[in-house]
């Protein structure tokens, strides 16, 4: 993506779209989903989702060791 583009992305969020984007890759990574999954072209949404992706993320490898 162009940066003009993507710094266009990045004007257009707000709490709730920050909070889906942490909830939507929260879930992905509590399911194993790999952290390539997202499609955020806003670096700001990106970041939210990857940050809810490391969290669940996380659980999930708890999870694992304790089923291990």
């Amino acid at each position: 993506m162009a940066p003009a583009a993507r710094n266009e992305d990045d004007r257009h969020w707000s709490l709730e779209s920050l909070n889906k984007a942490y909830k939507q890759g929260y879930m992905a990574g509590l399911t194993g989903q790999p952290i390539t999954q997202h499609e955020h072209t806003a670096s700001v949404l990106a970041a939210a989702w990857e940050a809810g992706w490391d969290d669940g993320h996380e659980q999930y490898a708890l999870a694992k060791q304790r089923i291990a």
